[in-house]
């Protein structure tokens, strides 16, 4: 089920029909608290959450969610009209999977969703990867920085996941949409730099080992062992 958390009607209602019409599930949420409340009986597939929320806005619920133990691997989309760079900055060091800049179509906006939700079908890969310090765990999805735990967006882990799964090999922006946003999603290539931006800073000083290519792309430089 996916939840659309939208305080004006008319956009909530588009979001939910086109959503139903692709053959989704959906249900929507005019405010924070009744998001909330129902968050208390059921957890959604994935949520698109609008920032300027009456009461609760969409930042803080989504700073709860990912404080949750059951909510903080539910993908989150970000729908809002504020769209500073800092503003997607701060929604995806926050946690957001993407950031969605209204006004918005109807077919980008179902795209957007469905990229998401295929991206959460990984297959289980039962083994550890590591750089030397950097451990990730892709079954149980965890990350660690010697022996610290990191918090990873979806869209982050999946990011690091390639980039550890082929050391030494750079991919274009087109590659990187390719294989973690999915061909169907419609997006700019800056959002690859915000994400790689954000991962570098979370990963501290294993962060410099993802290199800029210049005019490519990006590469992960290391010796990356199985275990």
């Amino acid at each position: 089920m996916i939840w659309c958390v939208e305080d004006d009607a008319s956009i909530r209602d588009i979001e939910v029909y086109a959503l139903k019409s692709a053959g989704l599930d959906a249900r929507g949420f005019e405010d924070g608290s009744s998001f909330l409340k129902a968050l208390e009986a059921e957890v959604p597939t994935l949520v698109v959450l609008d920032v300027m929320l009456p009461g609760v806005d969409g930042m803080e619920l989504l700073r709860r969610m990912r404080e949750s133990a059951r909510l903080k691997a539910v993908p989150v989309i970000m729908a809002t009209a504020r769209d500073a760079e800092i503003d997607k900055i701060q929604g995806l060091d926050t946690g957001a999977d993407y950031y969605l800049t209204k006004p918005f179509g109807v077919l980008e906006f179902v795209s957007c969703v469905k990229a998401v939700l295929r991206r959460c079908e990984t297959p289980k890969a039962p083994r550890e990867l590591r750089l030397d310090g950097l451990v990730m765990n892709p079954d149980e999805r965890t990350v660690t920085v010697d022996d610290k735990s990191v918090q990873l967006t979806y869209k982050e882990f999946e990011l690091l996941r390639l980039f550890l799964a082929n050391p030494g090999i750079a991919f274009t922006r087109d590659q990187l949409f390719s294989r973690v946003w999915g061909e169907d999603f419609v997006g700019e290539t800056r959002t690859i730099d915000t994400h790689i931006l954000t991962l570098r800073q979370k990963l501290g000083s294993y962060g410099e080992r993802i290199h800029t290519i210049r005019n490519v792309g990006y590469r992960l430089e290391g010796n990356v062992h199985e275990s």
